[in-house]
């Protein structure tokens, strides 16, 4: 597993070596205080590819703060990018991200403004979330809370997911899901089961209801849902036209709140 590990980071390592070569070739011929020496040259036939290689090469050498100019550069332009990506995506899909009638809705389901959260119970920055989500909701009485199952950290996860959309069935998905963040353990198939007991489930009709096509329909909805608007890890909140990735304090999500229902 180590060696594979060691495989896949020096093939990705290397795609990168050579695009930012590329990109820094580009740069060169296109700088306007090189021009001359460069991309003319080039062009007049007065310096071969592989010489203006190695006068790239020297070139780095010699200002190395271009490696982290470019980089810095290139990060900025795909954040950019994937932002308007991601903003496109949320216009055109909101009643899908917002009012997907399958997915569970907290605090008040009539609120004036609505905070979605991308999550997974065995997300340790989910849990710290979750007590921070509950102050944001008891201190706003129009908040409108929509659930988005995401359990990418393993099978326990997608098993924690489907137990709780089925808890749904019973009426018991917010109690269900408090308790779910209340463990003190990773929240394993064993534990899932104990808390449902624990929290006056119906524990054979949650595993019934659990095997329902629609449970899993739902969660890969979800998963397909925050691949489109670049959502790679939880928890991932999204607030009127603002995607805001990772755990953050109270004061930053009510200011997120806020904003969306400004808009």
């Amino acid at each position: 597993m180590i060696v594979g590990a060691k495989k896949i980071s020096g093939y990705c390592g290397g795609i990168v070596r050579m695009l930012l070569f590329a990109g820094l070739a580009g740069w060169f011929l296109l700088n306007p205080g090189i021009q001359g020496t460069g991309r003319s040259a080039l062009a007049a036939g007065e310096m071969s590819q592989d010489q203006l290689d190695q006068r790239i090469h020297d070139y780095i050498l010699a200002h190395p703060e271009v490696l982290v100019q470019a980089l810095q550069s290139l990060d900025q332009r795909q954040r950019e990018a994937q932002l308007a990506e991601a903003r496109k995506v949320l216009k055109a899909r909101a009643d899908d991200i917002f009012h997907d009638k399958q997915n569970p809705v907290g605090g008040n389901a009539q609120g004036n403004v609505t905070l979605v959260e991308f999550f997974d119970y065995n997300c340790p920055y989910c849990r710290v979330m979750a007590p921070i989500m509950e102050q944001a909701a008891a201190d706003d009485p129009q908040l409108r809370i929509v659930y988005k199952e995401f359990p990418i950290l393993g099978p326990d996860s997608v098993f924690a997911a489907k137990a709780a959309l089925a808890a749904q069935n019973q009426g018991k998905y917010t109690a269900f899901h408090k308790a779910l963040y209340g463990a003190k353990t990773r929240v394993t198939q064993a534990v899932v089961l104990k808390i449902a007991a624990e929290a006056g489930l119906d524990v054979e009709r949650m595993k019934a209801d659990m095997q329902q096509p629609d449970i899993q329909t739902m969660i890969d909805r979800n998963a397909e849902l925050a691949q489109a608007l670049g959502i790679t890890g939880t928890p991932g909140f999204i607030a009127g036209d603002q995607i805001y990735p990772g755990a953050t304090d109270l004061a930053t999500l009510k200011k997120l709140i806020e904003q969306a229902r400004d808009e």
